[in-house]
């Protein structure tokens, strides 16, 4: 009898070891296999949340098919410790192994808000905005200039998120003078920076940063960049050209920059200032002669006049020979690479065509047929504005 019930409890053993191991293979399976989700979420993750709420919420959005599996998943995976506080972009059909990954990986939002700070030529602009992950796109919700605009509400709200993300974005052709004035006048920084940083040094790019950052850190980083590019590109740098540093190639880069918002010209434009140096020839570039009276702090708002042309000063390329002594505004990789790199051409001039672009000459007559076309343009252009303004106001009455 004992032997039976022995024979029997040894055969229950091995079946319940059967089925579980069953259950276990059953159970991974479900953890990785693609996951129910037909849209992308954004997970919010809060601080100090937990697994159990992580997993409800999932499953509430539909997006994991047994909170239990997903919780002994991360357990198992020793990652339930290791959640991140933030907003996480959750893909359609992400297994649970891979949503456990993304919400325990680095905490760095992938999704949900953010507050993008654009220093530009004329502005900066603040913009709030908040990742659809339908689209994968951001929706603008509100923008505004910090240095003179009062605070609209959906800013408030993202402020007060603590999974918000905040980025400075740095356009190509800005000086230093706006550069830290828009930095100061950002409440997400502290410890507002007195010193104007040199002119053609910081680097024109995206800069992910921390609410309580200090303006100098930034600088800092904007400063390092743009000394990795220059030394690249230098090392790479086109043989024989008329530049003997890497600080000339810096100023040279930057008038590139002013002078052309066509990025297929950029080679093109060094090259006649490169011809232009080989030949002797004066540059004669307005943006220099602009930074001369602007010290590149603020816009001029309006023409040259012909005194600024003719006076004898350090920026004004129509008078000196060779380049200004600095460089008149902050260059991106891109005109940096087209001064050490240029395209090889004849040309020695160039006008605006009308297009956003420029016309090239290698002759002076070739170069005036070129102005001339221009001129014809802008006259065109001031008729089409009066008749526009005309049409706007109305016809004026008839005298009765």
């Amino acid at each position: 009898m004992w032997r039976h019930i022995a024979s029997n409890a040894l055969t229950f053993f091995i079946v319940a070891l059967f089925l579980l191991a069953g259950v276990v293979t059953w159970g991974t399976s479900q953890y990785s296999a693609a996951g129910p989700l037909d849209q992308a979420i954004c997970l919010r993750v809060p601080s100090g949340g937990n697994m159990r709420e992580i997993s409800e919420e999932l499953a509430t959005q539909g997006a994991i098919s047994s909170e239990a599996i997903f919780r002994i998943g991360a357990d198992y995976s020793e990652k339930t410790q290791l959640l991140k506080a933030g907003s996480f972009l959750v893909p359609e059909g992400a297994s649970m192994a891979q949503i456990v990954d993304i919400v325990t990986r680095d905490g760095a939002s992938t999704c949900g808000t953010e507050v993008v700070y654009r220093i530009g030529v004329t502005r900066t602009l603040a913009e709030v905005r908040q990742l659809d992950p339908a689209t994968s796109r951001f929706v603008e919700l509100a923008q505004f200039d910090p240095a003179l605009d009062e605070r609209p509400a959906e800013y408030a709200d993202v402020r007060a998120r603590s999974d918000t993300r905040y980025r400075v974005a740095l356009a190509e052709g800005v000086t230093s003078w706006q550069v830290l004035t828009a930095l100061n006048s950002l409440e997400v920084l502290e410890d507002d920076a007195t010193e104007i940083p040199p002119e053609g040094s910081l680097a024109p790019d995206s800069y992910e940063i921390v609410p309580g950052a200090q303006v100098v850190s930034v600088l800092a980083r904007m400063t390092s960049a743009q000394e990795q590019i220059l030394a690249e590109a230098w090392a790479s740098r086109a043989d024989e050209l008329p530049i003997s540093t890497p600080e000339e190639a810096l100023i040279l880069a930057s008038i590139i920059e002013k002078e052309t918002g066509v990025p297929e010209e950029r080679g093109q434009v060094a090259s006649v200032f490169i011809n232009r140096l080989e030949q002797g020839m004066r540059l004669q570039t307005d943006p220099t002669v602009i930074y001369g009276v602007t010290n590149g702090q603020g816009v001029l708002g309006r023409g040259l006049r012909q005194s600024e042309l003719r006076a004898a000063t350090p920026y004004n390329t129509y008078v000196i020979d060779g380049l200004p002594p600095t460089p008149i505004a902050n260059p991106g990789r891109a005109s940096i690479q087209a001064a050490l790199n240029p395209e090889t051409t004849d040309f020695v001039f160039f006008v605006a065509d009308g297009t956003g672009g420029h016309a090239f000459a290698v002759t002076l007559d070739d170069h005036n047929a070129n102005v001339a076309r221009w001129r014809a343009i802008e006259a065109q252009m001031a008729e089409d504005a009066a008749a526009a303004a005309t049409d706007a106001v109305g016809e004026p009455a008839a005298d009765q």
